[in-house]
């Protein structure tokens, strides 16, 4: 089986979205950045998830993150907890 492990960012809007993946672009830190804006409890470790499996996550997230090149960042990826910003750090075929 699959598995992944990633970091996320989440916000209210599109807007902060795209704002936070710019500045991420541009050389700012992911993990530094999801302490600073992340609305996640995720955002104490700098937006890490861990380790998980297809399915283990709302299905926008698992589109993704089993789909998307490993430390890129991906996003805005809407979903019902807001707007997100996702880096695979790590995927097992």
């Amino acid at each position: 089986m699959a598995v992944a492990t990633a970091q996320h960012i989440l916000v209210d809007s599109e807007e902060i979205c795209l704002e936070l993946k710019k500045e991420i672009e541009e050389g700012a830190d992911f993990a530094a950045v999801a302490k600073d804006n992340s609305s996640c409890p995720s955002s104490a470790s700098g937006g890490d998830l861990g380790e998980f499996g297809p399915g283990m996550m709302v299905p926008e997230f698992d589109a993704v993150v089993f789909s998307a090149p490993v430390n890129t960042v991906q996003g805005p990826v809407k979903t019902q907890f807001g707007y997100h910003l996702l880096k695979v750090t790590s995927r097992t075929d």
